[in-house]
């Protein structure tokens, strides 16, 4: 989360073109193997398990935060979430590395960059879901689901999997509704969690017989 080629036909959602890049230049220390957006695609999912086992980490975070929100308060569920999602990262490089996998793609990858870009605007989004929860505290997770919905919809092209068009479109219409209907903040983060245990479960089910066909400079590392 060894190595041969994968049948994309038997994967449940497809991955999406293998377009080469259209820069006509390459850094020099990208190797002749990672030259299209496809083989950097492949190296991610190898080495990030298809981003399935942060998917979970999260989801059982927001499945913490919900228990907080009914047995305690709404206000500590909301820092049950921020502080659980710092140990997001280290938990799922833990998880990714007891299931085989490097846990980091190697710098040599493009889309490094996107995922590193991604995190930074989760993190800035973080303090407009806290000012939305001081207007009404009912506010603070479905704009959190909008956020990681968001942040999900990128990972289409992170991963090259259209799955993720689907959970980031899930996470966004749960928090525009329950928002609207001004959901009680256990039922919000309940919702979240479990969307994302949902998804990771397909991505880990879809993932597992799959191996990856990535070229012997991208194994390397």
């Amino acid at each position: 989360m060894g190595c041969g080629s994968v049948d994309d036909d038997n994967r449940a959602f497809p991955r999406q073109s293998d377009s080469p890049m259209t820069s006509s230049t390459v850094p020099a220390n990208l190797t002749p193997a990672m030259l299209t957006v496809a083989d950097a695609q492949r190296e991610m999912r190898y080495a990030y398990y298809e981003g399935a086992p942060g998917m979970l980490i999260s989801g059982l975070v927001w499945a913490v935060a919900a228990f907080v929100a009914l047995r305690v308060s709404p206000e500590r569920a909301i820092w049950t979430l921020f502080i659980g999602g710092m140990l997001i990262h280290p938990g799922a490089v833990l998880l990714r590395r007891l299931l085989g996998r490097r846990g980091t793609h190697l710098p040599t990858n493009p889309l490094g960059v996107l995922a590193l870009a991604t995190t930074f605007w989760m993190i800035l989004c973080l303090p407009l879901a806290y000012a939305a929860s001081r207007l009404h505290i009912e506010w603070f997770f479905p704009a959190m689901l909008f956020v990681i919905g968001g942040r999900y919809l990128t990972f289409s092209t992170l991963f090259g999997l259209r799955i993720y068009w689907a959970c980031g479109g899930a996470l966004v219409v749960a928090g525009y509704l329950l928002g609207r209907g001004l959901v009680a903040p256990v039922g919000a983060a309940l919702a979240g969690a479990l969307i994302e245990i949902i998804f990771a479960g397909i991505i880990f089910a879809t993932a597992r017989g799959a191996v990856e066909a990535a070229p012997q400079a991208v194994q390397r590392g």
